[in-house]
């Protein structure tokens, strides 16, 4: 582990710049920082939702399993602040599938489609999800002009789909249900 600050304000950035993990200074509006940043961004509404009681009786399993991903995001993060660097494997890709599938198993098939709300714990779940997907697509930005692991896009492309899962999970445990929308209320 690197050097820990022991002063939050360094005024290196000041001009506009920022430090990745490598030393390399970039533009803080890099496609780079955006990526990364948005990874962050997405951590910090789990943690949002980890911060309003969770519904159900697979509450403490869903804590769990978002305190991981927390973890994994972090990790992500610091993959795409070091050009080079891996911290997401094909296995995190799979265990976030083997999750998705056994969340989604006992559910109904969607019929319809539906919208952010649910409850509480649902809403922010969804906010998380929608997050996760401008990170993949900040995250695909920035590997048109340069390097990402393909494992990086994919763990986020699963992620928000496991979201989405778990929302529905904590609308329909909390008793709200899911709020479905209505497409011919225009007819």
């Amino acid at each position: 582990m690197g050097n820990r600050l022991s002063r939050i304000y360094t005024k290196t950035g000041d001009d506009g710049t920022t430090g990745l993990g490598d030393g390399t200074r970039v533009a803080k509006d890099s496609a780079r920082v955006s990526a990364y940043g948005t990874v962050d961004e997405a951590n910090s509404a789990i943690g949002l939702l980890l911060a309003t009681p969770l519904p159900g009786p697979q509450a403490d399993a869903i804590a769990t399993l978002l305190t991981t991903i927390q973890h994994q995001l972090f990790d992500l993060g610091g993959e795409l602040c070091i050009p080079g660097h891996a911290a997401i494997q094909d296995t995190d890709v799979t265990a976030l599938e083997a999750q998705l599938d056994a969340f989604n198993d006992p559910l109904p098939p969607l019929k319809d489609f539906i919208l952010p709300g649910g409850g509480e714990a649902a809403a922010r779940c969804h906010l998380a999800r929608t997050i996760v997907r401008r990170a993949e697509r900040e995250t695909v930005t920035l590997s048109h002009h340069d390097s990402v692991r393909p494992e990086a896009i994919r763990y986020l492309n699963r992620l928000s789909d496991l979201l989405f899962v778990l929302a529905r999970v904590l609308a329909r445990d909390s008793g709200n249900g899911e709020v479905l929308w209505k497409h011919e209320r225009r007819k």
